[in-house]
């Protein structure tokens, strides 16, 4: 069974809310941070609801899940306050984990900042040899996540996560967390290329590390190195190409996160597309959704064909426009998926009953292309 889910909140009732949100959007796995990733503000594990999360969970089928490490963790720092706050905040991070019963934490390895990569890389290998051997008691790995390259970030490349782990000493407890959009803006070709990637990867890495894949779109092309999230086929990947991903037999039985942006054109009532994503990956959408919902995506086509518009290349022809006129995205600066809704709200083909979400939905199936009428 294909492990897919999203990032969803662990407020309110902790896991018991976690495991409800991961429910409704139709889940087979999860991902979660155990408190704000901005600051280190955490509430005591006996108020998390674990075991009541955890008989949900079984309820409903979903067994393995991921925790994702803080943002403000960087071991890369050649601050010692900054160092040591990443260095016991993160080992009681691990700690938590463990006590949730996670196997995996995915880390953003860090940043070296006014220094140099070389710099970085030993300050995290340093890091991470003090928080293993200070939780050598749990049985919680350190999922090391490929980067996108903004900034000073570690782990742009394959080499950089390998040079970490030859450096420390309990290397079999770190793992590897691949994260599509970053592999493509750091330069990997996964949409032309996916074997040789994966082929490159197992060479200098190791896919027997691969533990957690994170699944993004991404609004820039290729070695762009920003790390701006897009959702499932809106983006340069495209759903094709994620689909492959997905599927490939050297990530088989790996959880698969989606962590694709919020929409919506009204502040703070933006939606996820995280459900339509989840069933249009696994292959299930007429199941999920019903018979009217594939008629829908099937108008969008008839529609949106006799406006000569393609799925793919207005995608990345707006991308394009936007990433390379200022002239032209000040005049317009909405994004592919908002300017096709609002092509759908003027004179679009479907039930103006249905609510924004639902219209972004089925744009989402749209972007699959016609081969999910076929297949559904």
């Amino acid at each position: 069974m294909l492990k897919i889910g999203s990032h969803v909140s662990f407020s309110d009732k902790g896991l018991l809310t976690a495991a409800e949100e991961a429910i409704s959007y139709g889940s087979s796995t999860f991902m979660i941070y155990t408190g704000a990733p901005q600051n280190t503000r955490r509430k005591p594990i006996d108020t998390l609801y674990i075991e009541e999360g955890k008989a949900r969970m079984e309820s409903a089928g979903i067994g393995e899940i991921v925790v994702h490490a803080p943002y403000i963790i960087n071991l890369g720092s050649y601050k010692d306050d900054t160092f040591e706050l990443a260095v016991n905040f993160l080992q009681e991070e691990i700690r938590r984990t463990d006590a949730i019963g996670v196997r995996n934490i995915v880390l953003h390895p860090g940043a070296y900042t006014d220094k140099d990569a070389e710099f970085g890389i030993n300050r995290i290998a340093e890091g991470l040899n003090e928080v293993l051997a200070g939780t050598s008691g749990t049985a919680v790995n350190i999922a090391l996540e490929t980067m996108a390259g903004k900034g000073t970030e570690i782990g742009r490349s394959f080499e950089e996560i390998a040079a970490i782990i030859e450096k420390v000493k309990d290397n079999h407890r770190l793992t590897v967390c691949m994260d599509t959009c970053h592999m493509h803006d750091a330069g990997y070709d996964l949409v032309h290329d996916l074997d040789g990637v994966l082929e490159t990867f197992d060479r200098i890495v190791g896919l027997d590390r691969v533990a957690v894949v994170h699944v993004n779109d991404s609004k820039n092309p290729r070695g762009a190195s920003k790390d701006r999230h897009a959702p499932i086929g809106a983006g340069w990947l495209g759903h094709e190409a994620i689909s492959n991903i997905i599927r490939h037999d050297a990530l088989k039985g790996r959880p698969f996160i989606l962590e694709t942006p919020w929409i919506g054109k009204v502040d703070k009532k933006e939606r996820p597309m995280y459900e339509a994503e989840i069933a249009l990956l696994r292959g299930d959408v007429k199941a999920r959704f019903g018979e009217s919902f594939l008629e829908d995506v099937e108008k969008l086509h008839h529609y949106f064909g006799k406006h000569e518009i393609v799925p793919r290349s207005f995608i990345i022809d707006t991308w394009t426009l936007l990433k390379n006129d200022a002239k032209a995205k000040k005049a317009d600066p909405r994004e592919p998926m908002e300017r096709l809704y609002d092509m759908l709200e003027v004179d679009g083909p479907l039930s103006s009953e249905l609510s924004e979400e639902q219209v972004n939905q089925r744009l989402t199936a749209w972007f699959a292309g016609k081969d999910l009428l076929v297949k559904a």
